[in-house]
């Protein structure tokens, strides 16, 4: 009778350690995360978009699906990892997509990398991608090259989109022509900018040292034929004929 209830005493004390561990693995919640490596999102936005349900947050569970499951999928980032730092905190590191510009298709934002992959669509409009205009494509398929005939173009836009990135010039439009000029238009000013298709890197140069002269103005700065080899050459800049202040082609 006594090892009958030993054996009773002994089941239910594994019985009990069993469910107090089911009940601390379901109480042990991540509480505290640090966020890395977010620049488009806030770190508030990436933790919810990880982090969604009361099982994202359950550590176990967590863990569970870090290891053994894909992650989610979740728009401009490339992947991200959890890293666990305690019971209750850990690290959620992201890499984001790089992107250069994006082009109008079928009522979606099509965003490109460097080599003109195709990264993501999105009725989104990222505040710091400009859209480009004048690429002449067919079909778009997601996370495949958007079909140009000169693929030469990217380099180009990269290095336009780095060089204001440099200086600090917000762009929400890059526009070739047939010959490859480019066209910008800048963000906070009401103002577009003949870029021409040499010496971007000094014009867009130029174009910074210019910037407390173009505050509050409207219209179209021509620094299409800007040489700075040319001491007595100067750039023009015309004002839109809506805009206030009205006057004759001007020189800056």
């Amino acid at each position: 009778m006594e090892e009958q209830e030993r054996k009773s005493l002994t089941k239910w004390l594994i019985l009990m350690m069993v469910l107090l561990l089911l009940v601390v693995l379901v109480s042990v919640r991540l509480t505290q995360v640090t966020v890395k490596g977010n620049s488009r999102y806030t770190a508030e936005e990436v933790e919810s978009m990880v982090f969604q349900d009361f099982w994202d947050r359950n550590t176990a569970a967590c863990f569970v699906r870090e290891h053994f499951f894909p992650h989610k999928r979740l728009p401009f980032i490339e992947d991200y990892d959890i890293q666990f730092t305690g019971l209750f905190s850990c690290d959620l590191v992201v890499y984001e997509k790089s992107i250069v510009g994006y082009v109008r298709y079928m009522s979606s934002n099509m965003y490109f990398d460097k080599d003109g992959v195709i990264v993501e669509s999105s009725q989104e409009q990222l505040p710091d991608v400009p859209e480009v205009s004048g690429l002449s494509f067919g079909h778009i398929v997601l996370n495949e090259p958007l079909p140009v005939q000169d693929e030469g173009m990217f380099g180009e836009i990269m290095n336009v989109t780095q060089q204001l990135n440099y200086y600090g010039i917000p762009c929400r439009r890059l526009e070739f022509d047939s010959a490859r000029n480019i066209r910008l238009t800048m963000t906070e000013e009401n103002i577009e900018v003949e870029l021409g298709r040499d010496n971007i890197e000094t014009k867009i140069s130029v174009l910074s040292d210019m910037l407390p002269q173009l505050s509050g103005k409207e219209g179209t700065l021509d620094l299409s034929d800007y040489d700075e080899t040319q001491r007595n050459h100067v750039s023009s800049f015309r004002l839109r004929k809506d805009a206030a202040g009205v006057g004759e082609n001007g020189e800056i």
